[in-house]
């Protein structure tokens, strides 16, 4: 059979085997989020700068054109039902002009008869009359003229401003190639590009510098906790640290505390245990040497006795050392229960102990409902305790005594142990827990392990133990002791309970 140590470290091993340990960089981790979002948002802002450029070139240009329509358009008259523009040769060279673009305009009459210019350069599109552009206001649209983009401004000539019919209209557009646009774009673009070049290194120099200067106190904090000696677990000042990293190093302090601590009660722990073990020890010595000694049978029969018994006291110290060391390094409370019946449990260790308590000659028994009394534990750690208790009552109730293990539920789940012996004095209840503690007087063998073994298996089960004295004792001299473990609901338990039923004791 396993013991419990065994079944948790066969249960917690493929939890172990299946996790990869991933190390972080903190100084890495932050950096990535940091030039994440600048490397993404650069090349959103070199598109949004180029938009931006696109239309700064536009403006200037547009007004060009603007111009340029505006002086066409007031060449445009009608003269007695014949429209006429007057352009002289001087006007269309200054208009065609242009060194790097391509400059194109036209005129046309009403019903797009063509009068002059471009006969090639597309018309706007038709649009109905609540949706027309007034006379006199330019537009401006991006056209296509023999697969070269152009940009193009257009207005229409009111022919008869002073007369009541529909007017006649007459178009008149100015249209360019968009080289000299594209070129102011890109020198924008360099303007604002190039420098964001020279920034961005820069920039992520400074970043790299702050963190590594950010980071520092955590190199500082590290070399002064390697720097300790290996017996130094006293707490890190928390004003010696960045106000972020406090409650780390709070946390550090207090599980330094906790370990303190726990190095502190293995000492004690180891040193009581060798100071106990010395008296069986040397009793068993003491005996053989004395046997080898002698040559009347009779003593060497008395002498192995007494040999036996130091070996019996010596086997139940160590059997104790390493329960109550079982029942430590239990793993915390929970993880390693599940939902048992209580009082077959109890059932079961009265079961076992009735041989001895034959031996003893004192009457042990057990009270019980039949319905189970479900709580959440370990039925091996359970087991122990009840051992402990039970053994504990043994051997302090006199011959003819009684002990009875006793199992109900009233508000919760409760376990009891009474005995009609000596009884526990009051000052003394809160003491008998405590490691290799025994009372004054007692003339019962033990190691003082059995009830501090028993305070470690209730608080891992989150029970209370209380001590009184045994209300149905009989005799003035034997008041007896009940121990009362008192475990908490169950979830469901608690859920599904409407009234308690009576206590059973």
């Amino acid at each position: 059979m396993n013991s419990p140590a065994d079944r948790s470290d066969a249960a917690w091993s493929p939890v172990l085997e299946e996790e990869e340990e991933i190390q972080h960089s903190l100084f890495g981790e932050i950096l990535d989020w940091m030039l994440a979002p600048l490397l993404l948002l650069w090349p959103m802002s070199i598109a949004i700068t180029y938009l931006v450029a696109k239309s700064i070139a536009n403006q200037p240009f547009d007004h060009a054109l603007e111009d340029a329509v505006t002086v066409l358009s007031q060449q445009v008259r009608e003269v007695n039902g014949t429209v006429e523009h007057r352009l002289p040769g001087a006007a269309r060279d200054i208009l065609r002009a242009d060194d790097v673009d391509s400059v194109y305009f036209q005129i046309l009459g009403p019903r797009g008869r063509h009068l002059d210019g471009d006969r090639d350069l597309p018309r706007p599109d038709p649009k109905p009359d609540d949706d027309m552009v007034p006379p006199g206001v330019v537009s401006f649209r991006n056209a296509t003229l023999h697969g070269t983009p152009i940009r193009v401004a257009h207005a229409y000539v009111n022919l008869e401003e002073h007369r009541e019919r529909p007017p006649r209209l007459a178009l008149v557009q100015v249209a360019e190639t968009l080289e000299k646009r594209a070129r102011l774009a890109n020198e924008i673009i360099k303007g604002v590009i190039l420098p964001q070049f020279i920034i961005l290194p820069v920039v992520l120099a400074l970043v790299w510098f702050a963190l590594s200067r950010g980071l520092l106190p955590l190199a500082e904090l590290q070399e002064r906790i390697r720097a300790r000696p290996i017996d130094d677990l006293s707490p890190i000042a928390p004003n010696q640290v960045p106000e972020e990293i406090t409650p780390l190093v709070r946390s550090l302090n207090d599980m330094l505390a906790r370990l303190s601590q726990s190095i502190e009660m293995q000492k004690r722990f180891i040193a009581d245990a060798a100071h106990q073990m010395k008296t069986p020890l040397a009793g068993m010595r003491m005996q053989s040497e004395l046997a080898l000694r002698q040559t009347d049978q009779h003593e060497i029969h008395r002498s192995l006795e007494q040999l036996a018994k130091s070996s019996e006291a010596a086997t139940r110290l160590v059997n104790q050392l390493l329960a109550l060391a079982r029942a430590e390094n239990q793993p915390q409370a929970g993880t390693a229960f599940a939902s048992l019946d209580l009082a077959e449990v109890a059932r079961n260790a009265v079961r076992d102990w009735v041989p001895a308590s034959f031996n003893y000659r004192i009457d042990l028994g057990y009270e019980g409902p039949d319905a189970p009394v479900l709580i959440e534990g370990n039925a091996v750690m359970l087991r122990e305790l009840l051992s402990n208790l039970i053994d504990n009552a043994l051997r302090y109730t006199p011959q003819g005594g009684s002990v009875t293990v006793r199992v109900g539920e009233s508000a919760s789940p409760v376990l009891e142990v009474e005995d009609t012996g000596p009884g526990i004095p009051a000052a003394e209840r809160l003491h008998v827990f405590e490691r290799f503690y025994r009372i004054l007087g007692s003339s019962a063998e033990g190691s003082g392990l059995g009830l501090a073994i028993v305070r470690e298996i209730a608080q891992q089960h989150g029970a209370e133990v209380d001590v009184f004295s045994n209300p149905r004792a009989t005799q003035p001299k034997y008041p007896g002791s009940l121990f009362r473990l008192t475990f908490p609901v169950r979830p469901a338990q608690a859920a599904d309970e409407d009234e308690p039923p009576p206590y059973f004791g």
